[in-house]
């Protein structure tokens, strides 16, 4: 993991009217890192989250994603990172190979590119059979699999995971995770969001927010340690439980 830095946040809030949703976070994500941002309904961290991917504009603070301003250079943020949601993140009426191409036409790569890489999705992916099948015909953790590498298939510098895994069984989950210590060892920076506590365990660092601010942050073996915790599981509910408003 490098110590070169692929996001920086500095004070960084968000209002809506009198709601302060992000309440002057601050941390620096680095290069290749597995970054887990932690939070119950309401924490913030979706709205933080929307603001690193240049979809939502700041109302202080600063940050940089991808070396790219979040107030002047949001366009650039968007070539250079990937996104993958658990509710949308594939055209279910396409195939696999159509959603493949569109996705990959969206960053304007060469065609050549796209032919190559597409080969390579599929068959690491064990989907060269299903290239031609509708993505609502996969089963869910197929869709997933294949959502992230759709995510990652224009090589971005980052890759934002906004609960990938909800819903699928615990083996797809695992391998999945697989997938994305590889994107890690390839270069890629990940920052992913979960409700899943064994999940946070694979991160290098967790950072968790409660009430619009961050509450804790390092590894999950310091976490443990300093909030005399057996699992990352208990440590969430120890900050958690300090949550005065639900929903987000």
């Amino acid at each position: 993991m490098s110590t070169e830095k692929a996001i920086t946040v500095d004070h960084l809030t968000k209002k809506f009217g009198d709601f302060t949703a992000v309440d002057g976070i601050s941390f620096e994500v680095n290069k290749s890192e597995i970054f887990g941002f932690l939070g119950a309904n309401g924490a913030g961290k979706t709205t933080a989250m929307r603001m690193l991917c240049g979809l939502s504009k700041p109302t202080s603070g600063k940050a940089t994603v991808a070396g790219f301003d979040v107030y002047h250079q949001t366009e650039s943020i968007k070539k250079n990172i990937g996104y993958m949601s658990q509710k949308f993140s594939l055209y279910e009426d396409l195939t696999v190979k159509e959603n493949i191409r569109f996705y990959a036409g969206i960053y304007g790569k060469s065609d050549e590119f796209i032919k190559e890489k597409t080969s390579f999705v599929l068959k690491n992916l064990h989907l060269e059979n299903e290239a031609g099948k509708l993505v609502k015909s996969l089963p869910l953790g197929w869709k997933q699999k294949l959502a992230f590498s759709v995510a990652i298939f224009h090589e971005p510098g980052i890759v934002f995971l906004d609960e990938p895994t909800g819903g699928v069984d615990p083996v797809t989950r695992r391998e999945f995770w697989n997938m994305i210590y590889q994107a890690a060892d390839s270069g890629i920076t990940i920052f992913v969001t979960t409700h899943y506590m064994d999940e946070a365990e694979y991160c290098n660092r967790v950072c968790i927010m409660v009430d619009g601010r961050i509450e804790a942050m390092d590894t999950p073996q310091q976490l443990k340690k300093t909030y005399t915790a057996a699992s990352m599981d208990e440590v969430f509910l120890k900050l958690a439980r300090k949550a005065l408003r639900s929903g987000e």
